[in-house]
């Protein structure tokens, strides 16, 4: 949904049709962002409800700078959301620098996946090698963001990223998908 200065005016006054109207338009795409880190249903039904409430409270922070501004604000904040719920799990299961095998991974093999089952692929990974994922790259943060936002150390941060890409290319790799296969 894209959202023009007035529409933001209207956010930032409280305008409750205004917010309902946008939260109706971007649920189930900021639904989708919490999902990549909470894989419960519920719990990332309860990130989204948080992230809304926290955007629509917080409307004088935001500044308008183009008709998408609105959106990736918003998804920085369900990822924040996300990762606080995680936090709060103490479910993040990392490994030891040292316990990590080298391990070549070509990530032009995710470009050849069909994107629903490389989603579906990316909710089997345990919660640490998950979040680390998606948190570089998906949503393009650095190893030192990462550790920052989480707590790690940026080896543990580059370990579990690694650790991310082996598991999708077993699973992959055992979903008969290949370098040139669309399976």
């Amino acid at each position: 949904m894209e959202l023009n200065i007035e529409q933001i005016n209207l956010l930032q006054q409280g305008h409750a049709a205004m917010q309902k109207q946008v939260f109706e338009k971007l649920f189930s795409t900021m639904f989708r962002v919490c999902q990549r880190y909470i894989v419960r249903t519920d719990e990332a039904e309860d990130c989204v409800m948080k992230g809304f409430l926290k955007a629509f409270k917080q409307m004088d922070q935001f500044q308008y700078q183009g008709v998408n501004s609105f959106t990736f604000w918003l998804k920085r904040i369900m990822v924040t959301e996300s990762l606080m719920a995680l936090r709060k799990q103490h479910n993040f299961h990392m490994v030891a620098v040292e316990q990590i095998p080298d391990v070549e991974f070509d990530d032009v093999y995710l470009q050849q996946i069909d994107a629903a089952y490389l989603y579906d692929a990316i909710l089997t990974l345990p919660s640490g090698y998950r979040t680390v994922f998606n948190l570089f790259v998906i949503e393009g943060y650095t190893h030192q963001e990462i550790a920052k936002q989480l707590g790690i150390s940026e080896s543990t941060s580059k370990t579990q990223l690694a650790k991310a890409k082996q598991k999708l290319q077993q699973l992959l790799t055992q979903q008969q998908y290949g370098y040139g296969n669309t399976r």
